[in-house]
């Protein structure tokens, strides 16, 4: 599955702001950026991330998926550590 795919999935599944999806073989990493993550933890972002993409991880199309998932405010806060200035 293309990264682009995945990214059209979960911008068009979670309404997200911003999404950006690496992958190597099957092993994918996501970052979502969304108000739909506002209010809830770590574990419970993640969660939200995995439905949309349940059906590629269960036919083995996505193997492995590492998520960091941000509301607009976090997101901005965490771009000032991973970014260069």
């Amino acid at each position: 599955m293309e990264t682009s795919q995945v990214e059209t999935l979960l911008r068009e599944e979670l309404q997200l702001a911003e999404v950006y999806v690496k992958a190597n073989g099957s092993h994918y990493e996501v970052v979502a950026v969304g108000e739909c993550f506002d209010g809830l933890s770590r574990v419970k972002k993640q969660q939200l991330v995995y439905g949309p993409l349940m059906n590629t991880i269960s036919d083995g199309t996505i193997h492995a998926v590492s998520i960091r998932a941000f509301t607009p405010t976090e997101w901005k806060r965490e771009q000032k550590f991973i970014l260069p200035q």
